[in-house]
């Protein structure tokens, strides 16, 4: 397997000055629960967490970049290596939910959420701006566990993706463009363990990538947005909910139809599990916020013990 491209160009990036600045947020911001939960697995090459310092690896209009993003008391030191670092930079302030707006939540009409929203208060929602990455990831992750999609992704990044530059603690990557996610032969997926329907969905996708982009970008209407996605052949309410909430930070995005949500929100609001109906209605008083109902039902730790089947899901790398 043909590990991390461009290896030695990035080398040649590491004797580059890096770029810093420091982002002062005017709210509580916890950073790894905010920022850290766009990491797909501990192997993730586009993102490392290691002491206190959450690395990523992206692709910006000027070139690639590694950003290295550090809590200091009530600050966010940021700094970038690459072609790509001051692009890189200015992302950080969205990338630490400087843009989530919380005006109308209200957590005191359930006691779990209100007790979670009084011990995590800098829970933010992040957003990269990277709408075909995160597209690309999520259709990965569809109908199969998060050991496989992680993987997969480890696997097609490190293949295909470009170095990143900068003093990383361990090989990464940014994403590939869709310009080379549409190039992948079908022998890659399937050595990548990814299911024919999904990489097919990828390359098509793939194909329409920049004006993808530029239509998702273009309106800020979460409904809009969903309708964009789910015109795409492959893409469901779930997948474009995935989407928008790691690209666009959409605060009121629910993943239907995921394997193990439902269950989650009915069994931490009612103490029994519910259908993606119940958990919509479940969810329905916090309409407009139901995203952040969502990560605060993760940050409070109550989850309902799992005694059912592992999803198994088809694996077609040896056809």
């Amino acid at each position: 397997m043909t590990m991390i491209a461009d290896a030695g160009a990035a080398d040649a990036a590491y004797s580059g000055t890096p770029r810093e600045t420091v982002y002062r947020p005017t709210h509580a911001l916890d950073l790894i629960r905010s920022v850290g939960m766009l990491r797909r697995g501990r192997t993730d090459p586009t993102m490392v967490i290691e002491n206190g310092v959450i690395w990523r690896a992206l692709r910006t209009p000027g070139g690639i970049a590694t950003l290295a993003l550090r809590a200091v008391g009530g600050e966010v030191r940021a700094t970038a290596w690459g072609p790509g670092a001051e692009e890189a930079l200015a992302r950080v302030p969205r990338l630490c939910g400087r843009d989530d707006d919380s005006a109308g939540f209200d957590p005191s009409g359930h006691p779990l959420i209100a007790d979670a929203a009084h011990r995590h208060p800098g829970i933010r929602l992040a957003r990269t701006d990277e709408v075909f990455d995160a597209l690309a990831c999520a259709i990965i992750e569809q109908k199969v566990t998060g050991m496989q999609a992680f993987g997969a992704w480890r696997y097609l990044v490190a293949r295909f993706g470009e170095r990143a530059p900068g003093p990383t603690p361990r090989a990464m990557a940014a994403a590939p463009p869709a310009a080379v996610w549409r190039t992948i032969p079908s022998w890659t997926w399937q050595r990548a363990g990814v299911e024919p329907p999904q990489s097919k969905t990828i390359v098509r996708a793939a194909q329409r990538g920049d004006s993808i982009e530029r239509a998702v970008r273009g309106t800020e209407s979460g409904a809009e947005r969903e309708r964009i996605l789910t015109s795409l052949p492959g893409i469901g309410p779930w997948t474009s909910a995935e989407t928008r909430i790691r690209a666009l930070g959409d605060p009121d995005a629910v993943s239907v139809g995921d394997y193990h949500l439902a269950h989650q929100v009915g069994y931490a609001l009612t103490g029994s599990r519910t259908d993606d109906d119940g958990m919509l209605a479940l969810l329905a008083p916090w309409q407009g916020h139901r995203q952040r109902v969502v990560r605060l039902i993760h940050a409070s730790g109550v989850q309902e013990p799992r005694r059912g089947p592992r999803l198994a899901p088809e694996d077609h790398r040896a056809h």
